[in-house]
């Protein structure tokens, strides 16, 4: 079965976070799909793109990001069947309390929120890894990389 991970951004200033993301996916060996759609200005273009999403036959998980009131991750889980991660920049205008818009759902819409890009692209892969094999290996063989190096800094560690 063929896995995608669509990427939504809620305008061009999230880039750099998408930039981030596609890096991490594609060190597990995954592609992403990614579009701009504000929930607040493009409402019916993003509804259409999920609609366009849903009708795939594959696994999918949904990566946003948007900052400020983030409606764009709650809209994605209100219309979507498959997970979606919320990945809100960080702010500084708002000493970061913008980010409880990303916490904070209506009940019955439950998007997962990492803060960090690399993270997210983990947990897409995680979620996809499921009904996969051999992405499951690619990412048991990451974890280890990333024991490895504990442990090298362990063993180095001079005090």
């Amino acid at each position: 079965m063929a896995e995608l991970v669509i990427v939504l951004m809620g305008s061009k200033a999230d880039m750099s976070i998408a930039q981030e993301i596609r890096k991490e996916l594609s060190a597990f060996g995954l592609e992403g799909e990614y579009h701009i759609a504000s929930a607040h200005k493009s409402a019916a273009y993003l509804l259409k793109l999920l609609a366009d999403y849903e009708m795939l036959d594959c696994a999918r998980v949904y990566i946003t990001i948007a900052g400020r009131s983030n409606a764009l991750s709650g809209m994605v889980d209100a219309n979507v069947s498959a997970p979606v991660i919320s990945c809100p920049p960080y702010s500084d205008k708002f000493a970061g309390a913008d980010l409880f818009s990303s916490l904070r759902m209506p009940s019955g819409v439950a998007p997962l929120t990492v803060l960090e890009p690399a993270s997210a692209a983990l947990a897409a892969a995680k979620i996809l890894a499921i009904g996969n094999p051999s992405l499951r290996e690619r990412i048991v063989s990451y974890q280890a990389a990333q024991t490895k190096r504990i442990m090298e800094d362990d063993q180095l560690l001079s005090i």
